[in-house]
């Protein structure tokens, strides 16, 4: 179909009849995100948008999240500003690989883009929170929060684009291991979820009780990474024998 011959409703129900394995997701992602791009994808779809210019969209929502955290000043406002930017953005990240199953299919360079932007966000964020609880005077202690959390969260998006390229070279008999389509893996996997530390920044004029959501976030990933890396380690050992 074309977007002449079918309303956004339409493009959205054709999508959601087609949409990736629940497999891994965590909850945010699958229950939230991914459905509220459908409806962005679908509006794109028919905008004659391109799914390149969903992703530098979406880049730009995030970027002016950023800047509100660093620059405006410490107040309920902010955060719920620099909060629904976040989700915004969120939200038009997945709609920019939906925008691309429309179109039918997407692109090694659009993948890049795809992979640059969420490089940049994996650190800027949390840089943003930084500046912008400095800002707040928080005592100092907290401060190392974001920065753990900028070191951290740049190691996993690096090891998860790292482990999949390296499965990739290896054929189609190295892909991914199936994941668990429960809810309750989902659920256990909220920490690791961007979606959720989006929502999270909505309590950022609320210093204190951000800094405590925001540390448990911090600890969540570590934990993650810390059960995470020998398991993926391990299996690219194993793929190197095989």
């Amino acid at each position: 179909m074309t977007p002449q011959t079918e309303s956004i409703p339409d493009t959205v129900r054709r999508l959601a009849a087609h949409q990736k394995s629940a497999a891994g997701a965590p909850a945010y992602s699958r229950f939230v995100n991914r459905p509220v791009g459908r409806w962005f994808a679908a509006t794109a779809y028919h905008l004659g948008m391109t799914p390149d210019q969903v992703t530098l969209v979406s880049a730009l929502t995030t970027f002016s999240g950023i800047c509100v955290l660093a620059l405006a000043p410490s107040a309920v406002l902010t955060g719920l500003l620099a909060g629904v930017l976040f989700i915004l953005g969120y939200a038009l990240d997945s709609a920019d690989g939906q925008l691309a199953r429309l179109r039918g299919g997407g692109s090694l360079a659009g993948e890049w883009l795809d992979h640059v932007c969420d490089a940049f966000k994996s650190t800027a964020v949390h840089i943003g929170a930084l500046i912008g609880l400095f800002r707040a005077e928080v005592p100092t202690v907290w401060l190392l929060v974001p920065l753990a959390y900028a070191v951290v969260d740049s190691l996993g998006f690096f090891v998860f684009v790292a482990t999949d390229l390296m499965r990739r070279t290896q054929g189609p008999a190295a892909a991914k291991p199936a994941s668990s389509t429960s809810v309750v893996r989902s659920l256990l996997t909220i920490p690791t979820d961007y979606g959720f530390l989006a929502v999270t920044f909505l309590l950022f004029g609320l210093p204190q009780l951000f800094i405590i959501a925001y540390a448990v976030m911090l600890l969540g990933n570590v934990g993650y990474l810390v059960l995470g890396l020998p398991r993926w380690y391990g299996g690219l050992r194993a793929l190197k024998r095989a």
